[in-house]
């Protein structure tokens, strides 16, 4: 078999969250950079590995995949069971089923008025462009209401599935990376639970591997 490869960008974070949990299972990759400034994820050639032209793309080196979630979750449970208690899954379906449902969540509840914060707090200005304060506000709105249910889920659990950590928390990585270097770290500070547990999870060593990745890539 050959080597797994990821076609996808340091810039994006749904590229970071398939690192991040390469890293997690301690799986060895290339990674095959996108640039999408320049518009490679909309040549024909990366159009061949997904034809949505959105990265990341995993090749395993008998499967082509796509869709950041897709990935991770089929990682969890493949490569899982050689991490005996430390999977990022549960096997049992019942025991599953709240990390499926909390991963729909932070797809449909919990990103969206993250991206539209980063891209306000954090790309417009990098871009020289002015923040939409109406935007700001009204998403803002949105995700203190979705962190509000979270500070009450972690009084209950360590993490955000059960007291394990799971794909869950993990697919939260990039988008708290960057909402904790805007203002919009309030939403978090003012939250005990979710503080400690963006903390937490913004600590973890496959996290600072993607991090320094990110790093060097800029030396």
């Amino acid at each position: 078999m050959r080597g797994r490869k990821v076609y996808g960008s340091l810039k994006s974070p749904a590229t970071l969250k398939v690192l991040a949990c390469l890293f997690e299972h301690s799986l060895d990759f290339e990674l095959v950079p996108v640039d999408l400034d320049a518009g490679e994820h909309k040549t024909e050639a990366f159009l061949s590995l997904n034809p949505f032209g959105q990265v990341p793309v995993y090749d395993d080196g008998e499967v082509i995949q796509f869709e950041s979630r897709s990935i991770i979750r089929r990682m969890g449970h493949e490569h899982g069971k050689k991490r005996l208690g430390e999977e990022l899954v549960y096997w049992e379906p019942r025991k599953h089923a709240p990390v499926s449902n909390w991963v729909d969540v932070e797809d449909h509840l919990f990103e969206p008025p993250a991206l539209k914060l980063i891209s306000e707090l954090l790309v417009k200005p990098q871009k020289g462009m002015a923040p939409d304060e109406a935007a700001i506000a009204e998403a803002e709105a949105e995700l203190a209401k979705v962190l509000d249910v979270y500070e009450a889920r972690l009084g209950k659990f360590k993490y955000l599935a059960s007291d394990k950590y799971t794909i869950v928390d993990l697919l939260h990585l990039p988008n708290l990376q960057s909402l904790v270097a805007t203002p919009a770290k309030k939403l978090i500070e003012s939250r005990p639970r979710v503080s400690a547990w963006c903390a937490d999870l913004l600590s973890r060593p496959a996290w600072a591997k993607v991090l320094d990745m990110q790093k060097r890539a800029l030396e």
